[in-house]
């Protein structure tokens, strides 16, 4: 924490009350946004386990992709990123195709049936926010822009490579 001196005008005991609070709104924040996410991860998965929906959805962004780049950007082992995308390829969610600048490698994109399911899933996503946000006051409503704005911003600012350390041993 930085303190903050006589430049700003404001005493070492301001500074620390208004980063206790800056620690108690980003808590207020992260708890908020994990109870959103969580309704919105159970609305519809379109048929499709989590960790499906997840690899599907890297899938379209990054097409074509080799199997060690979506494992990677997944951040799980290459063997179950396999038997994840073995599963996609069964219920024709994605194609895998030869790499042609590597006979080793294999190139993973999404088929038509796959976009659809996405689609949907974000329509009945969509569909839940907006009936939420319907519910609000009307001055509440007013404010939505300002709002996703800041966490857009929030979104981007963040590191996306950023791997969390990991947790103590009990």
């Amino acid at each position: 924490m930085v303190a903050r001196g006589p430049a700003t005008g404001q005493t070492a005991g301001v500074a620390d009350r208004l980063a206790e609070d800056e620690v108690e709104q980003a808590a207020r924040l992260r708890v908020a946004i994990a109870r959103l996410a969580r309704q919105l991860r159970q609305r519809t998965m379109g048929g499709l386990t989590p960790s499906q929906l997840s690899c599907l959805t890297s899938v379209e962004r990054l097409e074509p992709v080799r199997l060690a780049e979506l494992a990677a950007h997944e951040a799980v082992a290459p063997p179950t990123l396999t038997r994840i995308v073995a599963g996609l390829v069964e219920i024709a969610m994605v194609e895998r195709q030869a790499d042609p600048d590597d006979a080793r490698a294999a190139l993973i994109t999404t088929t038509a049936a796959g976009r659809a399911a996405l689609q949907l899933v974000r329509e009945e996503r969509t569909a839940f926010l907006s009936d939420r946000l319907h519910a609000l006051a009307d001055e509440d409503r007013a404010r939505l822009p300002h709002l996703v704005g800041l966490l857009e911003h929030l979104a981007e600012a963040a590191p996306v490579d950023q791997v969390a350390p990991p947790l103590p041993a009990p």
